[in-house]
């Protein structure tokens, strides 16, 4: 992906690529601390950060994958060979993953609500981050984003919620299109007289 192009250009375009087609290189320490940065720029009512980040990288992403393979293995023990690679590489489809965490929780001021959304917002803005770093990104919920017997090896604390897994990396496979809604579908238009 290219870094220079306009801002407009590159929106309408953005498209996520699936995890299992990423490879490296993903990016080193000081360019994750970087889209990190630029990531929390997002919108946050009352500037109190109701999320952190998780960065897995390295031979932890093998580790963690074991530890959910058997945890699958326990829900169902009859898993295909076929899912249990799967299970397997859950942590190493892609260089780095980053889980957004929801720290959302009752506040005299803030509704829980605009904390959780604030959390979606930076999980959108961590994949454009990514992009604009020359990386694919992809934003996954699994099924260990709901499993809170998943938590304690994932490193999600007691009463935080995963509001994303963003696996970053590299790719040689072209972006494909997906349908998208036709704004006729999803605007409302209410007030204005311009046809």
């Amino acid at each position: 992906m290219k870094t220079d192009i306009k801002l407009i250009d590159y929106l309408e375009v953005r498209r996520s690529i699936p995890a299992f087609q990423m490879s490296e290189p993903g990016p080193d320490k000081a360019q994750i601390e970087h889209i990190l940065r630029i990531a929390s720029r997002v919108p946050d009512h009352g500037k109190i950060a109701p999320w952190r980040f998780i960065v897995y990288r390295g031979a932890e992403r093998q580790r963690i994958g074991e530890a959910l393979l058997k945890l699958a293995l326990e829900a169902k023990p009859d898993l295909s060979e076929e899912m249990i690679q799967v299970e397997r590489a859950r942590f190493t489809r892609a260089p780095v993953v980053v889980a957004v965490v929801s720290k959302a929780a009752p506040h005299f001021k803030i509704p829980e609500w605009e904390q959780l959304m604030s959390a979606g917002a930076l999980c959108l803005n961590l994949l454009i981050s990514a992009n604009a770093h020359g990386y694919v990104s992809n934003w996954l919920t699994e099924w260990f984003a709901y499993d809170e017997r998943a938590y304690p090896l994932l490193g999600i604390k007691p009463g935080e919620k995963v509001a994303g897994f963003i696996h970053i990396g590299s790719t040689d496979f072209p972006a494909v299109e997906r349908p998208r809604p036709e704004l006729a579908e999803t605007v409302t238009w209410v007030g204005g007289e311009d046809a």
